[in-house]
């Protein structure tokens, strides 16, 4: 979402660059630029306002020491004002540690309520939670059905009713999570096409019946200021705890997390990128201004290894290179490992400098399919001892795969290559469970 916008505010801070100190004029030639794009990013017009004041108050007249640069100074000035703007602190959701903790999840429809209702339960499993979904949106074809789908693919149980009746799907729920020991309950709730009476009452019902101890509005972040303005009604009628941005993959300019915090007034809690029921991330807005000014986010991307490579795995692939026997069935493993941290859209933009270099590439998450469909079409002596392919064998891999003798050649030349890269690594001390990041299209 936010290449365009770190493209923008990368030429701007570039006013400054090559002076000693920054002066009236030259700040003032920059943040004339930086509020052009802000507003041209549909950031709200008085969050803007508010935050090119703040910046100008910070730099003016300040002093650049030998070992930085002005723009490298006035950089830093709006990662903390961006911070500040995201919400400065990551906000955890409340959870009880004795009891039934109770979740509500609101929003219009279409902003991706069901999706991610799934996506925090399966979240929360992971932490050890004992977590029952309920699907109280009764009227949406489908949608019941859809909820129990996304459950049924995290091993996660779904409480419905028969009947069109939200408030009993709401108590009976809890009754179930209470009479069976659950310690957590989410509530999927109706939306509406636009902010109306009937389902700001029906929720404000569900509210006072369950009494939950976190209600999060969930937003598609790609619907700009209409996102902003529906926060706010929504709040006025229920006063939520935490937002949610989803559709944070698309190619939407980014106003609506920038501005939304200011607006509303409450801490954004989770992000959503992508429709991969492990596509959500905690929110914290120091890392997301690194994002935005193109500087990347190592922590989370870190933290998202962590959380899918397998340490036992992980050692036996370093024997493996150390002893140069590394062959396709490891390389298979290493792309799947890759898929299940997230879409490679969102891994990308948390290499630093890595979105301004890509900023006419098309990422394609099915990107490793050709590649996984050549290694399958492999027999399991050919996956092992790449050496013995010779002609006749590529020709019967590529017809096998749907893909070209070329594309064969190809991935066996860019496979021979990382090979001898990782290789060289892991004699080196490099940690081997990273895989090297070559293109193979």
């Amino acid at each position: 979402m936010f290449e365009d916008l770190s493209l923008k505010l990368e030429k701007a801070l570039k006013k400054v660059t090559g002076h000693g100190k920054l002066t009236e004029n030259n700040i003032s030639d920059t943040l004339r630029e930086i509020r052009r794009v802000l507003l041209d990013a549909d950031v709200n017009y008085k969050v803007t306002k508010d935050f090119i004041e703040q910046v100008s108050v910070k730099a003016l007249g300040k002093k650049v020491i030998s070992s930085i640069t002005p723009g490298q100074l006035i950089t830093k000035i709006i990662h903390d004002e961006l911070t500040d703007l995201l919400g400065s602190n990551n906000s955890q959701l409340k959870l009880n540690s004795s009891g039934v903790t109770v979740i509500l999840i609101v929003g219009l429809q279409g902003s991706g309520k069901t999706t991610f209702s799934a996506k925090l339960a399966g979240k929360l499993k992971e932490q050890k939670r004992k977590v029952l979904l309920t699907a109280a949106d009764v009227y949406r074809p489908a949608a019941v059905e859809q909820l129990k789908i996304l459950g049924g693919q995290i091993n996660i149980p779904v409480f419905s009713v028969t009947e069109k009746d939200a408030i009993k799907a709401v108590k009976d729920s809890l009754k179930e999570a209470k009479e069976n020991n659950f310690d957590t309950l989410i509530i999927d709730t109706a939306g509406r096409l636009h902010v109306d009476e009937n389902m700001m009452t029906e929720v404000v019902k569900i509210k006072n019946i369950v009494k939950p101890d976190e209600i999060l509005f969930v937003v598609d972040s790609m619907t700009g200021q209409d996102a902003v303005n529906s926060a706010k009604a929504f709040n006025e009628k229920i006063n939520f705890d935490g937002i949610v941005l989803t559709k944070l993959d698309g190619d939407a300019r980014g106003g609506a997390a920038l501005s939304i915090k200011s607006v509303v007034g409450k801490p954004i809690k989770f992000i959503s990128n992508g429709e991969k029921l492990k596509s959500i991330e905690a929110f914290f807005p120091e890392r997301m201004a690194s994002r935005i000014l193109g500087k990347g986010d190592i922590v989370s991307l870190v933290e998202k290894a962590q959380d899918t490579i397998d340490e036992i795995e992980a050692e036996n692939l370093e024997n493996k290179l150390r002893q140069n026997k590394f062959d396709f069935n490891d390389f298979l493993k290493q792309i799947k490992m890759i898929k299940k941290m997230g879409s490679l859209s969102s891994l990308i933009g948390m290499i630093p400098g890595i979105g301004s270099q890509l900023k006419n590439a098309q990422i394609d998450d099915n990107a490793f399919v050709k590649i996984e469909a050549i290694i399958n079409s492999m027999t399991k002596i050919e996956r092992i001892s790449p050496k013995i392919l010779n002609g006749g064998r590529r020709k019967r891999i590529a017809f096998g795969s749907g893909t070209s003798i070329q594309d064969v050649n190809r991935l066996l030349k860019r496979f021979n290559e990382m090979k001898k890269m990782m290789t060289k690594m892991s004699k080196k001390g490099f940690n081997s469970s990273s895989l090297n990041n070559l293109k193979f299209n």
